[in-house]
């Protein structure tokens, strides 16, 4: 069942079945994938990458990168159904709850777009003849998302589209009971 989500969700069946860590629904408690956890040095890369990544990524203006976070969003309406059983399936959730997750993902994602647009600052009066001070947004740095299993999706996604918005990488560190 859930080798036929992920199917059709487009990931390979390695990423799901060649691991060395178990994942077991709570349903009944039977093992649905295994996927391979990666050891310090390899969270370091990734962390590395993010940094350079953020270099580039900060000088997109925003509402370039809302716009991959609208696409984003479309993708996430047109695999919602799929997106839905995976996360009931994974979390133990009824199916109304893991489509619920998925829109909360579909909805933070079209507020992200409209925030992309909002990304201004402040021109503040100065006593100075001539003078005008600017206050403008700049982005942060990588950002790390650690998600809970009872929210698997939807609390990364909050952070997420927000963060990308702004201009800023993201690292998740999803549960380890939800990793899928």
């Amino acid at each position: 069942m859930v080798a036929d989500l992920l199917a059709r969700l487009g990931v390979a069946n390695s990423a799901h079945t060649q691991g060395d860590y178990p994942i077991y629904t709570p349903i009944d408690g039977s093992q649905i994938a295994s996927v391979t956890l990666e050891n310090k040095a390899q969270v370091v890369a990734r962390i590395d990458s993010a940094h350079s990544a953020f270099l580039k990524w900060r000088t997109v203006p925003a509402p370039r990168r809302g716009e991959l976070v609208r696409i984003f969003g479309e993708v996430l309406r047109e695999h919602k159904t799929d997106l839905g059983e995976l996360v009931s399936v994974e979390a133990g959730k009824i199916t109304q709850e893991g489509l619920g997750e998925v829109q909360e993902m579909i909805d933070i994602c079209d507020f992200a777009v409209g925030l992309s647009r909002q990304l201004y600052g402040l021109t503040i009066a100065s006593e100075r003849p001539g003078h005008h001070m600017r206050e403008t947004w700049q982005p942060l740095g990588v950002v790390g998302v650690i998600s809970a299993f009872n929210f698997p999706v939807a609390v990364w996604a909050w952070n997420t589209t927000l963060a990308l918005v702004c201009g800023n990488p993201v690292i998740w560190k999803p549960s380890e009971k939800t990793p899928l």
